[in-house]
C-alpha cells in the first residue's frame, strides 16, 4: 500500500532530499484562475455575489449570511452532553497552554532619556475559518478562537460552509462551539467567497453591516488558499495551508500498531493528506504494513485512507540510522511529527523542523487534534521550516514607541547626520538638526 523509498548507506543533500520524499500535488497558483473571479465579484456585489456562488457550490442558498443568535442557542442547547463535556475540556486545556504565550510589553533604556519600548497590540477584527467538507470540525472552532481571545482581538467573526442538511445553517456543532466560547458573530459562507467578504465586507440580505477584518486565519480546501494569497496585504492571513501530514520517525522499539493506526488516522482526512513512516527497521515498516491491511480494511472511511495511503504523498523511508531519520524529518518539515524510538525525548529535543512534535507512544497526533492543549493549525507543505502554528503571537503586533529627551536626541545628532550623509539622504540629517538651529554659533 505504502510506497517506499531505500535511504540506508546514503546521506542525500538536503536538496536532494526535499525534491524525493513524498510530497501531495498542490498548485495553489493554479487555483488563482478559478479564484480571482469569485473574489472580484465579491468585491464588486458584496453578499449578493457570495449567496450565487454558495448555491453553485455548497447546493443550498442561504437566506442571508449572519447567523441569528437564536440559532447559536439552540445549537448548544441541543449538543449532545458528551460532545459539550469534551468540547469544554478542549476549551479548558488550550486556555492553558495558551495564556502561558501572552507577550508582554518591554521598555529598553536606551541612554538616559531615551528609551524604546516594545508594546504589543491585538489586531482590532479577525475572520476565523472552520472547514465544512468532508468533516465538521468544532476543533477548529476552539483553535483559532482561543488564542485570539488571549490576544485581546476586539471583535471575532467565525465563517463556515453553510450545509443543506442544516437548512443552509453551518453544521450545528461548529455554531454550538461559537456558543460555547461565546462568539456570537457567525457568517454562513465558504471557500474563496467567504475570505472575500471577510476581506471587503459588505451589506447582508436584511440591511445588516458585515464589517470587514484585519486578518483571516483558519485551514480550508485549496480555492480558501488561494483566496487567501490573493487577498494577502489587504488582510493578514496566519499561514497558507495545504492537505494535512504526518510523520513518524521510529525505530525497532516502535509498536507497529500505533504506527499503523496514526498513520491511518492522518490519512482519514483527506485523498491528498500524507502519512509518512521514517525507520531504521526494515522489519517495523513490514510489521506495520500488515497492520494496515486489516485497519484500513475495518475503518469507517476505507476508500479516502486507502487513496492517501496509496497517493505519492505518502510512504515508508528506510534509514541506516536515527540521526540520518532527523536529516529526513528536518528536511520534510512535517505539520504533525511523531518520534516512537528508544529515549524519545532525546530525539525530540534534536528536531528542528514541525509543526508540532509528538513524544512517544502515547502522545499521538489524534491528543493534538483536540486535547492535548496544543493548537492544531499548523503549516503544511514544508513551511514548518520557516513558519509557526497559531497562536497568540499571530494576533498581535509588535510596535515599537521611542521617546527620546532633548539632550538624548543632541547627544546622537551628529551620529544621525553622519549616516544620513553616507546614504545620501541628507534631508534626514536636516529634520535633526532643525531642533537645534538655535544652538549654532
Amino acid at each position: 500500500m505504502l510506497n517506499r523509498t531505500d535511504l540506508r548507506g546514503q546521506v542525500p543533500s538536503v536538496a536532494e532530499l526535499r525534491s524525493t520524499l513524498p510530497r501531495a500535488e498542490y498548485d495553489v497558483d493554479a487555483a488563482l484562475h478559478h479564484v480571482r473571479p469569485v473574489v472580484e465579484a465579491v468585491r464588486d456585489r458584496g453578499v449578493e455575489a457570495v449567496l450565487e456562488y454558495t448555491e453553485k457550490f455548497d447546493k443550498v442558498r442561504p437566506a442571508g449570511v449572519r447567523v441569528a443568535a437564536a440559532e447559536l442557542t439552540g445549537a448548544l442547547e441541543n449538543l449532545d452532553p458528551a460532545v459539550r463535556e469534551a468540547l469544554e475540556e478542549s476549551i479548558l486545556r488550550a486556555r492553558k497552554v495558551h495564556g502561558d504565550q501572552v507577550r508582554q510589553d518591554v521598555t529598553t533604556t536606551v541612554v538616559d532619556g531615551g528609551t524604546v519600548t516594545e508594546r504589543w497590540i491585538p489586531v482590532e477584527r479577525v475572520g476565523l475559518y472552520a472547514p465544512g467538507g468532508l468533516a465538521v470540525y468544532p476543533s477548529t472552532v476552539v483553535m483559532n478562537v482561543v488564542p485570539a481571545q488571549i490576544a485581546g482581538v476586539g471583535t471575532l467573526v467565525l465563517c463556515s460552509p453553510p450545509q443543506a442538511a442544516f437548512g443552509g445553517l453551518p453544521h450545528p456543532t461548529i455554531l454550538a462551539a461559537a456558543a460555547l466560547l461565546g462568539v456570537d458573530e457567525v457568517w454562513a459562507a465558504g471557500g474563496a467567497q467567504a475570505v472575500a467578504l471577510l476581506a471587503y465586507g459588505g451589506t447582508d440580505t436584511d440591511g445588516g453591516v458585515l464589517e470587514p477584518v484585519d486578518t483571516v486565519t483558519g485551514p480550508g480546501n485549496i480555492y480558501l488558499t488561494a483566496a487567501k494569497r490573493l487577498l494577502r496585504g489587504m488582510i493578514g492571513i496566519d499561514s497558507e495551508a495545504g492537505p494535512t501530514e504526518i510523520a513518524i520517525l521510529a525505530d525497532e522499539t516502535a509498536d507497529p500498531v500505533h504506527v499503523a493506526a496514526d498513520l491511518i488516522s492522518q490519512a482519514e482526512h483527506d485523498p491528498l493528506a500524507a502519512s509518512v513512516l521514517v525507520t531504521t527497521s526494515e522489519e517495523l515498516a513490514d510489521a506495520v504494513e500488515k497492520e494496515l491491511t486489516g485497519r484500513v480494511a475495518a475503518t469507517k472511511h476505507s476508500d479516502r485512507v486507502t487513496e492517501a495511503l496509496s497517493g505519492k504523498q505518502s510512504g515508508i523511508i528506510l534509514v541506516s540510522t536515527v540521526d540520518d531519520g532527523l536529516r529526513v524529518v528536518d528536511a520534510y518539515a512535517a505539520e504533525h511529527l511523531e518520534i516512537q524510538t528508544a529515549d524519545a525525548r532525546s530525539v525530540a529535543a534534536r528536531v528542528r523542523n514541525a509543526g508540532a512534535i509528538f513524544v512517544g507512544a502515547y502522545a499521538p497526533v489524534s491528543l493534538g487534534d483536540y486535547c492535548a492543549g496544543s493548537n492544531h493549525v499548523l503549516p503544511t507543505g514544508g513551511f514548518a521550516r520557516h513558519s509557526s502554528g497559531l497562536s497568540v503571537q499571530s494576533f498581535l503586533k509588535g510596535v515599537h514607541v521611542v521617546d527620546y529627551s532633548e539632550d538624548a536626541l543632541r547627544e546622537i545628532a551628529g551620529s544621525v547626520v553622519a549616516l544620513a550623509d553616507a546614504e545620501d539622504l541628507p534631508a534626514h540629517g536636516e529634520a535633526i538638526m532643525a531642533r537645534f538651529e538655535g544652538e549654532r554659533a
